[in-house]
């Protein structure tokens, strides 16, 4: 009589690692960003023999930044593997962001064994993917117990579910459209404001389309910017405060209300403005303001304007900017985070593609540019070799993630880094100042808070770790590094530019809102 465990023994054996790997490839993952240990080591080892890459980050906060950015570049959510404990607490920085932004992320955790029946918690994948894309994007959690990672099962009682497919596109209420169509014909001054979940749904074309048909000016949110080029002659970014208060009738293309937009109140918009309110969450409508019009569905993005440049130095922020976009190649990606550097890079460094700028965000968050720039690098490298990322870093927002520097050049990533340094969080001093200080009493009790070390070369970061450096101070010196940096596409570069410690933002003019209407 045969030995009945023959067979048994003679099939195929599984780790619950490698089902979780396959599992998310089954769910078309392409990048696994993370920190390993007990118990997830041996899910990024499977995920890397099955064709997923991965990124191994210095912090689980950078990872799980640089894998929501891969959910709004991709329309697939990124994954971020952390372990228990410290390791999945670090990472909800980044989950909040996701939310906040709408952007699709899955986190993957470890956690102490438990005793299990079935392998039944592998279905959690299509549930969790499907929930971070479908109507509004965002951030899930699946938790695996390490005794399913190291647990071994017959490859044939495994079944992956099929991959989740892209969410259904939701059309608005005819009537409802009808309605809006009619308030716009009799708009006087209308305008459209083009936001990220706009360019999240790759409406570029219809609304371009629809601008151009109809005449319409229009303004980008920060991460809407290029769905129209920034150019386009209907682009009313260079008049954004104007506009806003003297549109009668506004028509947000998944822009939300909130801060960013001055929450759609007076007096930065007139008191009877109609506002057409188009998103994909049904909850976001009539928030803060009474809309004349709800279109629940599906829609996208913007452009902006560039200020002028001034000779004298020490150089500003405009001067730098000026001389930065007149070199930035057109299709490449813009990632920036800081105060006033975020804030007056948005104004000035344009976008001519979609879904090519990532900044702070709906929720401000600070320290996610690099981990940004890392995700739009492995994107750019997979799918448009020689496209280059220009991350744009206030001098502070740098020191949160600046040790990732070691990934960039670990992965020899297209990532050009500018490093805007006026010493300090707004405003710092210069070294002769800062030394006259130290004469009276300790840094601890004299220094002003938002101060930081002057002439802090923080491009010896990346020379550390073999890519280029490069410190300047006037605007030839940064033509010449900038030239530089794109034409050596071998390795990653930093440069470390000097501006003016008390720098701002330039003062608008307001005499103008009180003239004649545009």
């Amino acid at each position: 009589m045969p030995d009945s465990n023959f067979a048994e023994r003679s099939e195929e054996q599984v780790s619950g690692a490698t089902v979780i790997a396959q599992a998310l490839k089954t769910q078309d993952v392409e990048y696994i960003f993370g920190i390993v240990g007990i118990p997830v080591t041996e899910i990024a080892i499977a995920a890397q023999q099955l064709g997923i890459k991965y990124i191994g980050m210095r912090n689980e906060q950078a990872a799980c930044y640089a894998a929501s950015a891969i959910g709004y570049l991709t329309g697939r959510p990124g994954v971020c593997l952390v372990v228990s404990g410290p390791g999945l607490i670090h990472a909800l920085g980044g989950m909040a962001n996701a939310n906040m932004n709408c952007w699709p992320l899955l986190v993957i955790g470890g956690s102490p064994e438990r005793n299990q029946e079935t392998m039944g918690a592998f279905q959690e994948f299509p549930q969790a993917v499907r929930s971070s894309i479908y109507g509004r994007p965002g951030a899930c959690y699946v938790d695996i117990p390490a005794d399913f990672v190291n647990l071994q099962v017959n490859v044939n009682s495994i079944k992956y579910v099929e991959c989740c497919m892209s969410p259904p596109i939701s059309m608005a209420e005819t009537s409802a459209v009808c309605t809006a169509a009619s308030v716009i014909r009799s708009a006087k001054q209308p305008l459209l404001i083009i936001g990220k979940g706009a360019a999240y749904a790759h409406a570029e074309d219809s609304i371009q389309k629809l601008v151009e048909q109809y005449k319409l000016p229009f303004l980008p949110t920060p991460m809407g910017k290029g769905v129209v080029p920034d150019n386009h002659p209907y682009c009313v970014g260079a008049a954004r405060s104007r506009a806003l208060q003297f549109a009668d009738v506004i028509v947000l293309f998944g822009a939300r209300l909130n801060w960013i937009l001055h929450f759609g109140l007076p007096p930065r918009y007139q008191p009877d403005v109609k506002f057409i309110q188009v998103d994909i969450c049904a909850e976001e409508l009539g928030n803060n303001v009474k809309p004349a019009v709800t279109l629940l569905g599906d829609i996208n993005a913007v452009t902006k304007q560039e200020l002028a440049s001034k000779k004298s130095l020490p150089m500003n922020y405009y001067t730098v900017f000026y001389h930065v976009q007149e070199q930035l190649p057109r299709d490449c990606f813009v990632v920036s985070e800081g105060a006033n550097t975020m804030d007056i890079g948005r104004t000035v460094l344009q976008n001519y593609l979609p879904r090519h700028r990532l900044d702070a965000g709906t929720f401000g968050t600070m320290g996610v540019g690099l981990g940004f720039a890392i995700a739009a690098a492995m994107v750019a490298k997979d799918r448009s070799p020689g496209q280059r990322i220009i991350c744009v870093e206030g001098d502070s927002a740098f020191g949160f993630s600046g040790m990732e520097v070691e990934t960039i050049c670990r992965y020899n990533l297209p990532i050009i880094l500018l490093v805007v340094n006026n010493n300090g969080i707004y405003q710092g001093f210069d070294s002769d100042t800062w030394k006259e200080m130290l004469k009276f009493q300790d840094a601890a009790s004299v220094v002003p808070p938002m101060c930081l070390l002057p002439n802090s070369h923080y491009e010896q970061v990346m020379t550390a770790f073999g890519g280029k450096g490069y410190f300047v101070q006037t605007p030839e010196e940064l033509q010449r590094s900038l030239r530089q940096s794109l034409a050596d596409t071998t390795k990653p570069s930093l440069i470390n530019i000097m501006i003016e410690p008390q720098a701002t933002r330039k003062t608008q003019d307001f005499h103008w809102l009180t003239r004649s209407n545009m």
